[in-house]
């Protein structure tokens, strides 16, 4: 591919519509978007000389501008988490820079911002919808943390912090994944695989030919166990051998932490930048910078919230990893006396088959992911009154497992579209789950005729993969990520705000967010949801009724232990991005550790570098939000005892519920503050006593 590529011709510069996936290849990205810049540059120039303090002069030009450069630049970051290859990352990194220069000179705009500042003085400013006043509002909030406000030497080094930010954030991000990568564990006799269920033997088994054993089977092996999480995670549940399992686990926490792939002089560097570019801005902290666009008022309130789940939660994780212990001495476990971390998993399982009799794997073969997606679907039409349809062949993909959808209203129009790429690929694909914007609503006026672009999501999952013709089998939890994904992509398919700048999950609050999402997955629950999808792959019978019954009794179990785990997170991210001196008496680890001491009841080993992966915060957009998956389930656990009191058997108070959740929550999506649309839903504040209801720690 030439770089005198006509637009029309390349693939990644056709700026609108759908990404044409099955033409785009890495070579394309470096002509691509040396190209567009040099275009957007003119355009940018020409926009700034002649601007009016308008929303048609102002807003609207430079919203058509924004979308070109993330048309473009968007498909380059899907494809590095879902397709990436030594080829793409390069291509990433040579053209990064150029982007990251031309975003801060956009960010940094004089004219425009001085637009923006005009016309939120102007008359006209009564005559703007909420949605647009928060369009204005954001883009002035936003030009003054990008640096809009800084000159010379500071505008400089602030430039450079950007740059270099962008640089080793992705650096850390390709470190976790070549490190989850580069360990495997290939076992061969019939001891070493003794307590692991046939689900993990086939996909083991599967990984073993990938890896170049054309013969291996789940019956005579080998088997390769690998850090990727549908591998890792139930071999450390159901593995009898406890000295693999503690290799396994050091392995794990000590990701990326050593050798070529040492994030911990990267954890520093981020946080020293961070703080650097915060000062520049006139904040003490980075955590006070992060929180001046997020619904949290300020560090002490996030605190106090984690301080009050603390408490809630404390006790009763010292409780379980008591029982923990006494559960395994009773068996005659000799580790009972020295219980380790890579104990936790194993005995835990142990004790929920014992207490709740049924193990996580007993499950997997009544959620094969089409019957979960059949009823994760009756569901959003019975709350939202939306249609699901199949449109695989519409739309070209990245992969031959990824899946196309329509949604349609009542009446049978198309009001949105996503794709869905459900299962693990460690080999390219990161790990976790996401949902991200492929196309924003938006409506627009040419030449008199009103159109709408309708919007499309990804959601991707990283399930166990069907293996020896059999479906995909999920546990519990990969439904309940898949119902978590669906939740955020419902808040961006099922927006009615026509402005993109405010629609679906834009100019949503970060600690808002996560909303929607986790209030999908209380619906998991839902007695007539889980029945509605339920059904053994094979048989066709529904999940007997004793399961069900001990579902819910499992819910609440090891809960304070899972909580306590959310508030170490949570307050580790906070400290480091609210206290922590680079270069200072402590190191990122002993933060880590000291934090430690009241929110585990293990603490961590020393060779523990579980920061060297932890994506979130230091790759991601998590950095001094982590708090925001609390934060957020505070919101949304409030909002799912809106349904509870309205009454889940109730077919027409469900309904119309939903469609009040579908207006507000779903519907009005960055054109109001959070909390008005929490209070135009809920009719009140929301309260904590709901999240401590559902996690079972509420105090009587």
């Amino acid at each position: 591919m030439t770089a005198t590529a006509t637009i029309t011709d390349h693939p990644l510069l056709i700026g609108q519509g759908l990404p044409p996936f099955d033409a785009i290849a890495p070579e394309h990205v470096v002509p691509a978007v040396t190209q567009l810049l040099v275009a957007l540059e003119t355009e940018l120039a020409a926009l700034e000389a002649s601007v009016k303090p308008t929303w048609s002069e102002l807003v609207e030009p430079l919203q058509l501008l924004g979308e070109r450069l993330t048309w473009t630049w968007s498909i380059v970051g899907h494809l590095m988490g879902v397709k990436n290859s030594p080829e793409l990352r390069s291509a990433h990194e040579t053209v990064q820079p150029q982007v990251v220069q031309f975003a801060n000179k956009l960010n940094q705009s004089k004219p425009f911002y001085e637009a923006f500042k005009a016309l939120r003085a102007s008359e006209n400013w009564d005559e703007l919808e909420s949605a647009q006043k928060r369009i204005v509002e954001a883009a002035i909030r936003d030009a003054q943390l990008s640096g809009v406000g800084l000159e010379g030497e500071q505008k400089e080094r602030f430039n450079a912090i950007q740059l270099e930010l962008a640089e080793i954030t992705t650096k850390f991000s390709n470190h976790v994944l070549d490190a989850t990568k580069a360990f495997s564990l290939t076992l061969t006799n019939q001891a070493d695989i003794d307590g692991l269920p046939p689900s993990l033997l086939s996909l083991a088994a599967q990984a073993a030919r990938a890896a170049g054993a054309e013969n291996a089977s789940a019956e005579n092996g080998p088997w390769r166990i690998t850090l990727d999480f549908p591998s890792y995670g139930p071999f450390m549940q159901h593995s009898t051998r406890r000295e693999l399992r503690e290799q396994l686990y050091k392995a794990f926490i000590s990701r990326a932490s050593s050798g070529e792939l040492n994030n911990w002089p990267l954890t520093d560097r981020i946080l020293a930048l961070r703080q650097e570019k915060a000062a520049l801005l006139g904040f003490f902290s980075y955590a006070e910078l992060s929180l001046a666009s997020k619904m949290a008022p300020n560090v002490e309130a996030v605190e106090a919230l984690l301080e009050e789940l603390r408490l809630a939660s404390y006790d009763a994780a010292v409780k379980d990893l008591a029982e923990l212990k006494a559960f395994a001495a009773e068996k005659g476990a000799p580790e009972a006396e020295d219980f380790k971390h890579w104990d936790v998993g194993f005995w835990s399982e142990r004790q929920r088959e014992s207490k709740f009799a049924f193990s996580a794997e007993e499950l997997r073969p009544y959620f094969a992911l089409p019957q979960v997606l059949e009823g994760l679907f009756g569901l959003v039409k019975r709350l939202f009154g939306v249609i699901v349809t199949a449109a695989d062949g519409q739309a070209p993909v990245w992969h031959e497992d990824v899946r196309y959808f329509q949604i349609d209203d009542e009446a049978g129009n198309a009001i949105a579209y996503f794709y869905l790429d459900p299962y693990s690929r460690p080999g390219e694909k990161r790990g976790g789950a996401w949902m991200d914007e492929c196309v924003v609503r938006a409506k627009f006026v040419q030449a008199g005729t009103t159109t709408t672009r309708l919007p499309i999501a990804y959601l991707v999952c990283n399930q166990s993969p069907p293996v020896d013709g059999k479906p995909s089998l999920m546990t519990f939890l990969e439904v309940e990520t898949l119902f978590h994904e669906f939740g955020h992509g419902l808040q961006h398919m099922l927006t009615n705000v026509d402005y993109p700048g405010a629609s679906g999950i834009n100019n949503v609050e970060w600690d808002a967010v996560e909303l929607p999402s986790q209030f999908m997955e209380n619906w998991c629950y839902d007695r007539a949801t889980l029945f509605g999808m339920a059904k053994h792959y094979e048989t066709g019978e529904t999940l007997p009724e004793h399961y069900y019954q001990k579902l819910l009794a499992a819910r609440h179990y090891m809960s304070g232990s899972a909580m306590l785990r959310q508030v170490y997170l949570s307050s580790v991210d906070i400290e480091l991005h609210h206290r922590y001196q680079s270069g200072g008496s402590e190191t990122v680890a002993d933060v880590r550790n000291r934090i430690a001491k009241t929110t585990t009841v293990l603490p961590p080993l020393k060779e523990d570098a579980l920061l060297c992966a932890f994506g979130h915060i230091f790759a991601g957009g998590y950095a001094a939000g982590y708090y925001s998956y609390k934060w957020a389930e505070v919101l949304s656990a409030d909002a799912f005892a809106a349904f509870e009191e309205a009454g889940l058997e109730d077919e027409s108070a469900i309904a119309s519920t939903g469609q009040r959740f579908r207006d507000t929550v779903l519907g009005l999506g960055g054109s109001l503050h959070p909390m008005e649309v929490f209070k135009t839903f809920r009719g009140r504040e929301p309260s904590t006593q709901a999240l401590l209801k559902h996690s079972g720690l509420a105090t009587a």
